[in-house]
């Protein structure tokens, strides 16, 4: 099976790491706060100290990597904007294959990633349910992660494409 990164492994991505790892996949998950690791652990993934807003702290958390989930749509427009793409840079050097994008993090970020979908080919997928509905965002989000590692679920979507006209 294949490594997952969730980025910003709070609720919603303890969520998806406990369906992930059901499906056999090892995931990791990254949080600011050392005291969230126990959450983090208990939801079956391996926990690891970064900061979004330093993009240098995520980096060895990509190690070995296949889908890395960016689940900060909740985060500011600097997460999702020049964090990004940093990020999203740096994924070319790594064993990244495939790149999550929760929707809800705004137009500056979709555009991030759609940017690095045509710039470098790295896939897409995004989720585009809200937030605020559990059921629907995880079936979402497992379905993207799904469809970039070709076991079903949601295709990435083509870059041409917004979430609403899929």
């Amino acid at each position: 099976m294949a490594r997952v990164l969730i980025v910003g492994c709070g609720c919603r991505g303890q969520g998806l790491a406990r369906e992930l790892v059901a499906a056999g996949h090892a995931v990791r998950g990254t949080t600011r706060d050392p005291a969230r690791a126990g959450a983090i652990r208990a939801a079956g993934a391996e926990p690891f100290l970064a900061d979004p807003d330093r993009v240098g702290t995520l980096m060895p958390a990509l190690d070995a990597v296949t889908v890395a989930c960016w689940l900060m749509g909740t985060a500011g427009a600097q997460v999702n904007g020049t964090r990004l793409r940093f990020f999203l840079e740096k994924l070319v050097d790594t064993t990244v294959r495939g790149f999550v994008y929760e929707a809800a993090g705004g137009p500056d970020g979709l555009a991030e990633a759609r940017r690095a979908q045509q710039t470098w080919a790295i896939p897409l997928a995004t989720i585009a349910a809200a937030p605020d509905d559990h059921g629907a965002w995880r079936e979402a989000a497992r379905g993207a992660v799904a469809g970039l590692l070709g076991g079903g679920g949601s295709p990435p979507l083509d870059s041409t494409k917004t979430p609403e006209k899929r």
